[in-house]
Order: C-alpha cells, then structure tokens, then sequence
C-alpha cells in the first residue's frame, strides 16, 4: 500500500469516472486502474463497484477511502513540520465558511494573502456549518472560519474576534424611531431570519429561536437578501455589525444597536486537534484580524502568536 494508491481511489471516488480521475492525478487510465487493482488485491476487498454507472464505492470501498483521506491528512501535516522548521511560507489551504462569514472577510483575505503570501494558495468552500465541521472531521477541510461554539471533541477552536448583531429596521416598522431595540421585546411580526441561524449556540438569543405561532417569520438564503426584502417590503431584520459597511448612507440610518441583552456571536478558527501547519495557521489569523475593525479582535490574539 502506497500514498499514491490512497491519492488514486480518493480521486476515482470524487470523480465517479475512472478517466476523469486519472486526468486529474497527471497519469493514465490504465496506471490508475491496475495501482487500484494491486490495492484491491493486496487488502483482498473490492474498492469500487465497476458496474456502476457512474462508478461508486463499495460499503467496504467507503470506509477505506475515508481513512485514506485521513492518512493523506496527516501525511501533508508531516511534510508541514519540515516547512515548519524550514520556516517556509507555501502550501495549499483548505478554508471552509459560512455565508454570514464570507462576505466579510474572503474579498480582504484573498488579496492580502495573494499580494503579502503569494506561495500559499487558497481553496475556499462555503456550506452550512453541520457540513464544513463534518468535512474538517474527515479531513477533507485544513481549517474553518465559523460561529462558535462547535459541539465536537475533536475539532480545536481558537477565538478571532466577537460581532455584535444589529437590527435593521425598516421606516415603516412601529418601533422605527426607537434609538435601539429590546431584544426581550422584540415583536415577532414581521421579522425576516436567514434559513440557517446565525450561529450555532442559536439558544442564546430569541430572534434565531422564538416559537413561530402565527408571527409572520420568513426565511431567506443570505443577509443581503434579508435586507432587500425589508427595503421593499418592510418589517425588519438581523444583521451581523460588519454588513454594515456593506450597507449605502440611505441604509445606514435603518441601523439600531439592540440591547437587554446585546446579541453577539464570537467568530474562531476551527482545526482538527491533530492539524499541526502552526505556521499557516498564524498567517491565516494575522491576515484575518487585519481586516477587522480593531475593537472587536479577541484580547489574547493580539498579543499572542497560536500554539498547536
């Protein structure tokens, strides 16, 4: 057994297609095939079930290719302890976020990272947080930028900066000209919520929890679109404190700070506990926190570098 028979069935099953996968490896078919076949025949199981159309794994074939994922994980973590000692800034990373996060952070980071790094290469993914922490687990994933808490022994999470929530109300609503809004009363009509919550510890604040009843709640997909829809139709919303900026002068003024209590969420990186790329992981944070506003940066990154 090979890394390179472990790279090759990883392939095949993201592909479904033998000679797609064997594109994407820079090798052909037949090599491809015959190194699985030899892998096949060395553990005598079969890994995949040639009669499918597209190709797919064995019950057996899936339980192989995910730890063959895992064993390529730590394979790149170790060839990451040499860069490490060698002290050199390269490599590709994996990032998974969410839509709440993206917008926020991902236009700033690719061009710090690109102009300031331009050895580490970035491969992003944005999904719901159920799926980018199941993917960090299976070692399909370096690294998360997310809403925390994460309700997993395995995964390591290291605080970046805490976000304020903000109500965003349109001139029709009631309580419009209020200078801020009670959180505890918080009407429950006509307020428009993101199909996800905001974060995971959704418990902590009513406008991600409340009963629904007969209250007029809607959902929608992204932040943006929440606040589209409030413009045209009224009624009100949550946003994050750094869609703000996103927001013209007209939209601004619609802003009200909410109180009693003042919803916030902290934003961490999350790890497997075994991801040992300290040296990345530092770049990753610096970069992050120099493009959030500076009150919001979690006290101990600031002064300290990550330990792993």
């Amino acid at each position: 057994m090979t890394l390179q028979q472990l790279e090759y069935i990883v392939a095949v099953d993201k592909y479904r297609h033998f000679v797609k996968a064997a594109e994407s490896c820079n090798i052909t078919q037949s090599t491809l095939s015959s190194l699985i076949q030899k892998l096949e025949n060395e553990l005598d199981i079969i890994i995949f079930d040639r009669t499918s159309h597209p190709v797919k794994p064995t019950p057996i074939g899936e339980e192989i290719i995910s730890q063959a994922k895992i064993v390529l994980y730590n394979a790149e973590q170790l060839k990451e302890l040499v860069k490490l000692q060698k002290e050199e800034e390269s490599g590709t990373l994996k990032i998974g976020t969410v839509s709440t996060i993206a917008p926020y952070i991902l236009p700033k980071l690719f061009k710090k990272l690109t102009t300031e790094y331009p050895q580490i290469h970035l491969s992003v993914e944005e999904a719901r947080i159920s799926t980018i922490t199941d993917k960090l687990l299976r070692a399909e994933l370096d690294v998360a930028i997310l809403p925390t808490p994460i309700d997993s022994n395995e995964l390591l999470e290291i605080p970046l900066y805490k976000e304020r929530f903000m109500a965003y109300v349109s001139p029709n609503e009631s309580f419009y000209d209020r200078e801020q809004v009670c959180v505890s009363k918080m009407p429950t009509e006509n307020l428009w919520v993101l199909r996800e919550a905001y974060c995971p510890n959704s418990s902590k604040f009513t406008f991600c929890c409340r009963e629904r009843g007969n209250a007029a709640i809607y959902e929608a997909g992204s932040i943006e679109t929440l606040v589209k829809i409030v413009d045209e139709n009224g009624g009100f919303t949550i946003i994050p404190e750094l869609h703000i900026n996103l927001l013209s002068y007209e939209q601004q003024k619609r802003i009200k700070p909410m109180c009693n209590p003042e919803p916030s969420r902290e934003i961490a990186l999350v790890v497997r506990k075994d991801f040992v790329r300290e040296r990345l992981i530092n770049i990753l944070a610096k970069t992050i926190i120099d493009v959030i506003p500076h009150h919001m940066i979690n006290e101990r990154v600031k002064k300290y570098s990550i330990k792993l």
